[in-house]
């Protein structure tokens, strides 16, 4: 009995075993699966029809042997393919149609070194939490780790900057893929994905076969087998490959407040005498539209500071838009509401929120959400959801409330006594050169109502932050929280695709420009005509400030006034010198360059500054 029980269990263990090994092999998939052997069709086929269901209008590249497919069947089904001069710049490109469209912004590139170039841009929208689908070429499935050209281990590359990662394995494998990618990047809190396609998954299998043929196989039963495993190998990659499959999207899922939640931050806020709202970028995000999230604010009446995408969110002028003093205004503040707004570096890390303060925080990410919570700053209420939404169900409940008005008319006032003293030091001569504070300021009252602000660079554009207004909402972008300098050519491409009737600045560092500048040869090549206004001090001046006093030394600070314009001209576009000199004439030297963009020419404004104190004291660590 017991060696007939043991003879049972072995052979179910045997035939265990065979139908997993099938499994693995495919060979369950296939006998109910056909392999269509003669069909011309190819994977980058698949990822077309999946990114064009999803809405993406877009891919931007740099183009590489292993991804050609893929680009070839976007361009077919009507995406528009953007190849640019960095893999990096593709990145940056994607993300920033992801900010500005609401949808997954794409890059695809290839394989090895085409994917490590991406890592920093990655990096950057996984902190900036955009949601992102970046797309790599890879080698064969049986290739990988046998020393094929440009294979490295891709997956444990990204799998820490990515909320996902996967690795095709079977052309029937993509679609489902593809679509599980684009929803995951839009759910909960957004950020990058990462999907490798090896090479034998993108092209068609008359093309592949070729590539599994054993010239000379080892004899006998060893060359039967190795004959046979490549054989299987092949048919099971394509099996079942064009059957019909949904490309629809699938749900995206976004976590929201509860009504008791909402409930208690009503009654916080309606007893509140010095309310205080910081909206991060976070409150950009959809579902909800930004002009709704506008007449919430405006309903609540209660004064903001705007960060990040946040930034225009009011307009230009709004009374309840406070730009200045932000220490000082959180000092006396009753109650503070964090709406996707994190206590990191840029908020001293909760040090500056008052400790009697009520504090409402509202933030997609939990760790985000009470990041330094333990150290310096407690939450009255703790909220992990949308922080958009949020803001219509507190405006709806407080309904006919509105904050007291000497509290953002205060605040105002004190806005309008630094501005006046910020213009004032616009108004002085510098040793040498323009003053950039005049300069950012002549621009700030010319550039068109519909402009679009790329901010890439330290000292010339932090002097910027202070200075230029947004006119509306989704029209300021910066990279954000990981502070990467080298985002202007790609934010810019991607803001003049997204919105072609506006008017695109870039405002670049001269330091920060040298990442970027060879992309004016792709503004002419797509006709993405952007105005980039380069701060040239010949300085990497955010560093030296501190720098040189502190260990007297300008090592590695210095620059030369390089001649940028001559640069762009040779890329096609229009560059301009700036120097004092040419004080007076500036203002039409930045109309000249607006009329330019007009008629199709991307136009670069090579201004010669000189230093000031304006931001003497600002941390550049």
């Amino acid at each position: 009995m017991e060696i007939t029980t043991a003879m049972g269990c072995s052979v179910g263990f045997a035939f265990g075993g065979l139908v997993f090994v099938a499994y693995k092999l495919g060979l369950l998939y296939q006998l109910f699966h056909k392999t269509e052997t003669q069909s011309p069709r190819h994977g980058g086929e698949s990822v077309a029809e999946v990114l064009r269901a999803h809405g993406v209008k877009f891919v931007f590249t740099l183009v590489g042997g292993h991804i050609s497919p893929i680009l070839v069947a976007c361009e077919k089904l009507g995406i528009r393919i953007v190849d640019t001069r960095h893999e990096a710049t593709a990145v940056f490109a994607a993300d920033a149609v992801a900010r500005l469209s609401g949808t997954v912004g794409v890059a695809a590139v290839t394989a090895g070194p085409g994917l490590t170039n991406t890592v920093t841009a990655v990096k950057n929208a996984q902190m900036a939490e955009s949601p992102l689908l970046l797309i790599g070429g890879a080698a064969g499935t049986l290739l990988q780790g046998r020393g094929a050209l440009q294979d490295i281990d891709q997956m444990s590359l990204f799998k820490p900057l990515c909320k996902f990662c996967a690795s095709v394995r079977s052309v029937r494998e993509i679609v489902p893929t593809v679509r599980k990618a684009l929803a995951i990047a839009q759910s909960g809190t957004p950020g990058p994905v990462f999907i490798e396609f090896p090479i034998d998954t993108l092209y068609p299998f008359h093309l592949v076969s070729k590539e599994f043929g054993v010239k000379n196989p080892p004899k006998g039963i060893m060359g039967k087998v190795v004959s046979w495993y490549l054989h299987n190998h092949l048919k099971n990659l394509f099996a079942g490959a064009w059957e019909t499959r949904d490309l629809s999207p699938l749900p995206v899922h976004i976590p929201h407040a509860t009504d008791d939640q909402v409930q208690k931050c009503i009654e916080l806020v309606s007893r509140a005498k010095k309310p205080v709202i910081l909206l991060g970028s976070q409150a950009t995000l959809p579902p909800t539209p930004a002009d709704d999230i506008r007449a919430a604010l405006e309903s609540l009446g209660i004064p903001c500071f705007l960060g990040g995408m946040s930034r225009g969110m009011l307009g230009r002028d709004s009374p309840l838009h406070i730009r200045q003093n932000r220490r000082d205004a959180l000092k006396y503040a009753d109650l503070v509401l964090l709406a996707g707004t994190v206590c990191d570096f840029r908020l001293s890390y909760g040090r500056v929120l008052n400790r009697h303060s009520k504090i409402i925080a509202v933030n997609r990410d939990k760790t985000q959400l009470l990041k330094n919570s333990d150290m310096f700053w407690k939450p009255t209420v703790a909220i992990q959801g949308d922080a958009g939404s949020f803001l219509l169900r507190l405006s709806k409940g407080l309904m006919g409330h509105k904050c007291p008005e000497d509290w953002p008319q205060s605040l105002k006032a004190g806005d309008v006594t630094k501005e006046k003293a910020n213009r004032g030091k616009a108004d002085e001569k510098t040793d040498r050169h323009l003053n950039p504070l005049s300069v950012l300021h002549r621009v700030d009252e010319l550039m068109a109502d519909d402009s679009i602000i790329v901010a890439d660079g330290g000292d010339f554009v932090g002097s910027a932050a202070y200075i230029m207004r947004p006119r509306g909402p989704l029209r300021w972008l910066d990279p954000g929280a990981f502070g990467t300098l080298g985002v202007g050519g790609g934010f810019a491409l991607g803001a003049k695709l997204c919105r072609p009737e506006s008017e695109v600045w870039i405002i670049y560092g001269d330091g920060s420009l040298g990442y970027s500048v060879a992309e004016f040869d792709t503004f002419t090549r797509h006709k993405t005509p952007v105005i980039a206004l380069v701060g040239n001090d010949a300085c990497w001046s955010q560093i030296s400030r501190e720098q040189v006093p502190i260990l007297g030394s300008n090592v590695a600070c210095g620059l030369a006034f390089t001649d940028y314009h001559i640069v762009a001209d040779g890329y096609g576009g229009k560059g301009t010198v700036i120097g004092r000199e040419d004080e007076d004439k500036l203002d039409d030297i930045i109309k000249e360059a607006q009329k330019e963009t007009r008629e199709g020419r991307a136009t670069l404004l090579n201004v010669l500054i000189g230093k000031t104190n304006f931001r003497e004291g600002s941390i550049s660590v």
